[in-house]
């Protein structure tokens, strides 16, 4: 029995819940829907909301927590034996060598790697993936295979057998009390307000955990990598060894060209957008007769649409080439993949994203200030620039550093158009690489967790965040303070 199909069952129960909290309220009110407290649909979904929520919180912390336990369970049964078996074939021999005086206290005397390593190799055996298992220690591992798949059945029919035990039982409970006092609205409103509240703390709680792993497994990268040689150094190249016994680079993890490169593309891509989407809000607002706008207004939000990947196809294969060909012709190299050719593009993907929200902020502009403005004899072109642009400044000021956010964060497009290369140069006209691109390239492949260069991300990310997060703030408190209030 899944847990997919436990579900279904549950919903099944609280739609049979609805049903008979409705037929029951009318039956105690004897056909008179006027002697109940509540509409009848407020009964059944009292019942509904009663037997469904408690079994689908119990199935959401069986699932959470069901992983760890099995796993206890099963690395707990395996014999010293087996363990060094496994570890025979699977581990490096210094790794071999420093485990096996210890190898009598079972599976604590693994680190965490060889611990996931070994459960991942079960995992595969138990749902039959055996062509994913070295075959030298599937003999090794089938008992511990074995188990879990015996666990995870035995706790799938438990979970289920509790989950309609429990749903059927509320139900029973809240049947019997259905009666024509019975507050069913007031309760069910207490419920929902209930789950609005669970809602908003989850998406709290979210954000609180990214920041935290974040910041955490930073601290972790810090303690290999000082954390002046990341913000101030000016060579990355994390390439380094996977195990002690490689020979290999010791990694540079000074962050300073990802940042400048960033800085550029992004800085590039605001000279393209800022302009176009503010004179394509201004036209659009105040010029565009109502069917042109009617018609560019809808195109400008497909275009916001687009997936960031064909800008990049566009970057790559129309926008680089011709500024090679352009550069060539004035006689000044310019790489295939330069910061000019991914700024641009990047540029024009937030031009409607500038737009749109430019546009919203000037017609929100009273009426009343263009026809107060016109009355005293300005011309269209000044009631813009002297009256319609102040009073909605603080609007596009919002909407150019969120501009920016997006263009900081963007990742597709300066793969595709600007390169890898960590290059500390302001020079648009070359490969530069940003803190996005490295990210996603550094978890490329197999990588081992605790490496420098792995957990360097997790440091890239953090500064990712802090900077997205002050642009967002500083727009929020420019948009706050200086909105001014017409009405």
């Amino acid at each position: 029995m899944s847990v997919t199909l436990t579900v279904a069952v549950l919903l099944f129960l609280s739609l049979a819940g609805f049903w008979l909290g409705r037929n029951r309220a009318v039956a105690v009110a004897g056909g008179r829907i006027a002697n109940l407290h509540s509409v009848p649909n407020y009964y059944g979904s009292y019942m509904a909301l009663s037997a469904g929520l408690p079994a689908l919180v119990l199935i959401l912390v069986w699932v959470a927590l069901r992983g760890a336990v099995m796993d206890w369970m099963v690395l707990s049964a395996m014999s010293p034996e087996q363990l060094e078996a496994w570890a025979r074939v699977m581990l490096a021999p210094a790794e071999l060598e420093t485990l096996l005086p210890s190898i009598a206290d079972g599976a604590s005397a693994l680190s965490q790697t060889h611990r996931q390593l070994l459960l991942i190799n079960i995992s595969n055996l138990a749902i039959g993936q055996a062509q994913y298992v070295n075959p030298g220690v599937i003999d090794s591992i089938t008992p511990a295979a074995g188990h879990l798949a015996q666990l995870r059945g035995l706790a799938d029919w438990t979970l289920f057998g509790v989950v309609v035990a429990l749903a059927g039982g509320v139900l029973a409970f809240t049947w019997s009390k259905i009666g024509p006092e019975f507050r069913a609205r007031n309760n069910v409103e207490r419920i929902i307000t209930a789950l609005l509240v669970l809602c908003s703390t989850i998406a709290v709680l979210t954000t609180v955990g990214i920041v935290l792993s974040l910041l955490f497994e930073s601290i972790r990268f810090f303690t290999k990598v000082p954390i002046t040689e990341f913000l101030f150094g000016l060579q990355w190249s994390p390439q380094t060894a996977i195990r002690a016994d490689q020979v290999g680079s010791s990694g540079a993890f000074g962050a300073v060209p990802l940042f400048t490169g960033t800085l550029l593309i992004a800085t590039i891509a605001m000279f393209v957008a800022a302009p176009v989407g503010l004179m394509s809000a201004i036209y659009l607002s105040e010029y565009a007769p109502k069917r042109v706008r009617g018609l560019v207004k809808p195109v400008l939000e497909i275009l916001a649409g687009v997936p960031t990947v064909v800008f990049g196809f566009f970057a790559i294969l129309t926008v680089a080439p011709f500024i090679r060909d352009v550069g060539a012709a004035m006689g000044i190299p310019i790489s295939s993949q330069s910061a000019l050719a991914a700024g641009v593009v990047m540029g024009i993907m937030i031009v409607p994203f500038v737009s749109s929200l430019a546009d919203d902020v000037i017609n929100a502009v009273p009426q009343s200030l263009r026809d107060g403005s016109y009355g005293l004899g300005a011309t269209k072109s000044e009631t813009i620039k002297q009256v319609l642009l102040p009073a909605a400044l603080p609007g596009i000021v919002g909407a150019m550093l969120l501009a920016v956010s997006r263009a900081i964060g963007e990742t597709m497009i300066v793969v595709m158009a600007a390169g890898l290369q960590a290059s500390l140069t302001l020079n648009p006209l070359e490969s530069v690489t940003t803190v996005t691109v490295q990210i996603k390239s550094i978890l490329v492949g197999d990588q081992e967790f605790d490496s420098a260069k792995t957990l360097s991300v997790f440091a890239l990310g953090l500064v990712l965040f802090l900077v997205t997060l002050a642009l967002n703030v500083v727009a929020l408190r420019i948009v706050q303070k200086y909105r001014e209030k017409y009405d």
